[in-house]
């Protein structure tokens, strides 16, 4: 699937490309769900390609991808046979030190490798402080893509020895031209909502169609706008993520959460921005530590709950 916006990342991309010197190690940085992964591989592509080398179709053998790997054996057995399985919380160290094993031979059919990282924000802390190493001293021919939805996350070392390719978000126009050729299934009044919930994230909004997460949006929207003091509507958004939510599921919960304050944002009084501001900033911590703290997922929810409910007002947030 391609994505729109990526107009001004693939000028400066090629323009770099066309240089006598191309840096070697780039973060491609931006929402989750902009099309950072699908720029990156065709990206890769277009580094690794040489003249008169014929360049296979799949998998190239000088791209490698590291990103987080099946949980358990027994998620490593449903990936293999196409059914929904959970993923590792990290990129591990072992997964970086068996990347760097193979940049002590050469590329298979060119001159030139490229790693993939997605998301660099997974990166274990011993895995950043590998890669770190490979970074400072990069094999002749190897460059780095790091797709990156919080750059904050990556050591600063890390972010001083790469350029960074920034990815906009997109308008609503933009986005709903994508779910009509993406998710055609989707009829007007949820393609709103997705876009409502996106954030500018086209991947986001074709989560929300495909997850069918409607429920989920209109029941956050209650709670943030009348509260829920006797937590009878935060019990409701419990049963509709589901008792044993995956974390694709719980990001997206967050995600929307963070959606619906944001938009509550724009239509207040300036004296109740403050208490807006640290909801969508405790959100927002909820959102960088669900990927790799063990949350029980009924909690999650229910914190989610009372940070919405706290939209409403104090007297309505909890009962007396």
């Amino acid at each position: 699937m391609s994505f729109t916006g990526h107009d001004e990342p693939w000028r400066e991309w090629r323009a770099a490309l066309a240089s006598p010197r191309l840096h070697h190690g780039w973060i491609l940085s931006g929402r989750r769900g902009v099309g950072k992964a699908s720029f990156a591989l065709q990206a890769a592509r277009e580094l690794v390609a040489e003249s008169g080398i014929p360049q296979p179709a799949g998998d190239h053998p000088d791209i490698i991808v590291l990103a987080p790997l099946p949980a358990t054996a027994e998620d490593e057995k449903k990936r293999n046979e196409g059914k929904p399985y959970q993923l590792k919380r990290n990129i591990s160290v072992d997964q970086v030190r068996s990347m760097q094993q193979c940049l002590t031979t050469r590329a298979t059919l060119g001159s030139r490798r490229a790693i993939i990282i997605d998301p660099a924000d997974d990166l274990e802390k011993g895995a950043a402080n590998a890669l770190l190493k490979s970074l400072e001293e990069p094999p002749a021919g190897t460059f780095f893509f790091l797709v990156t939805h919080r750059i904050g996350r990556l050591l600063p070392t890390i972010r001083s020895r790469c350029r960074l390719l920034q990815f906009p978000q997109l308008d609503a126009a933009e986005i709903d031209s994508i779910l009509q050729r993406e998710a055609p299934q989707a009829d007007s009044g949820m393609r709103g909502a997705a876009i409502a919930a996106s954030g500018g994230s086209p991947g986001i909004a074709l989560e929300f169609v495909e997850a069918d997460l409607g429920t989920i949006h209109r029941l956050m929207g209650e709670i943030a706008l009348s509260g829920d003091p006797d937590f009878q509507r935060r019990g409701k958004l419990a049963e509709a993520i589901g008792a044993r939510p995956d974390r694709k599921r719980q990001l997206a919960a967050i995600e929307l959460a963070r959606a619906v304050t944001t938009a509550k944002m724009r239509t207040v009084e300036r004296r109740a921005i403050p208490a807006l501001s640290a909801a969508h900033t405790e959100l927002v911590r909820l959102a960088a530590e669900a990927p790799t703290y063990n949350y029980d997922p009924g909690l999650l929810v229910m914190e989610i709950g009372t940070v919405l409910a706290s939209l409403a007002g104090p007297e309505k947030a909890q009962a007396r």
